[in-house]
């Protein structure tokens, strides 16, 4: 009897092992609400997509590209349940398409424009006044390029050269600007030394090692930089609401503050 007894403990932890197991396999497979991204947003969003996991929900699925890229793909169509952008035009634009859920969308976090230089270049100290940068540019020489966003086409290079105008050295540089299709992408052309400068986000300087703050815009002169998110009119997942509320969460915003993201005003 004691052994029969035995037999059927052991059976019993089994199952209960087993259903432990069928219940961590599924917790792992499950993802959370899919969401759009700028590329600017890259570390600061997954780290607060852990922080939402560790609340316990399933983690959602992040993809990042530019802002112009992922409005596009929204409008052919994409699956995903919030678009998370570095624009607010481009989130007028998917508004105006009736591509969003109405009453969803609201301002998460903003941003600044600094000038930045190779980590590896010559220090200068203190960082040189944006207005007087165009002869760190070799005052019309090929080689001295600007690195930003396409101001045609891409966010941070729109309000690069509203800021640059606004400083009144647009038409001194602007033959000299090698522009990108994304603001990492500039980042990345300062961080191979293939331009001397660039314009990127404040943001941008707490994810790479291989780049410096070179020079300050005032805020006289900085354009006003806002992310918007909003559910898509296709949103589907259980969580995606709670997650596009997580965003603006004192947890949420602690975490865009540690890289370097600015807070706004909420209504």
């Amino acid at each position: 009897m004691r052994s029969f007894a035995s037999f059927l403990k052991s059976i019993f932890l089994t199952g209960v092992l087993l259903a432990l197991a069928a219940c961590t396999d599924h917790q792992e497979a499950e993802t959370g609400p899919v969401v759009l991204a700028a590329a600017s947003l890259q570390e600061a969003l997954e780290d607060v997509a852990d922080a939402w996991m560790l609340e316990g929900h399933p983690r959602p699925a992040l993809a990042f590209a530019g802002t112009p890229a992922q409005a596009r793909q929204i409008e052919h169509g994409a699956p995903a349940d919030i678009a998370f952008l570095a624009d607010e035009e481009w989130m007028d634009r998917l508004e105006q398409r009736r591509l969003l859920k109405p009453g969803t969308r609201s301002a998460i976090v903003g941003n600044r424009l600094v000038l930045i230089a190779p980590a590896a270049a010559q220090q200068t100290d203190p960082p040189i006044e944006m207005a007087d940068f165009a002869a760190r540019l070799g005052n019309g020489d090929p080689g001295g390029r600007l690195a930003m966003g396409d101001p045609d086409s891409v966010p941070a290079g729109r309000y690069a050269r509203a800021a640059l105008r606004s400083l009144g050295v647009w038409d001194a540089i602007r033959l000299q600007i090698a522009p990108t299709e994304s603001v990492r992408a500039a980042m990345a052309l300062v961080e191979r030394g293939e331009a001397p400068l660039g314009i990127v986000y404040e943001s941008d300087l707490a994810s790479s090692k291989q780049v410096r703050l070179a020079g300050m815009i005032s805020a006289a002169h900085q354009p006003s930089i806002r992310y918007p998110a909003a559910l898509l009119k296709t949103a589907s997942h259980r969580d995606a609401a709670g997650f596009l509320a997580f965003l603006k969460s004192a947890t949420a915003q602690a975490i865009f503050a540690d890289h370097r993201f600015s807070p706004v005003a909420q209504p």
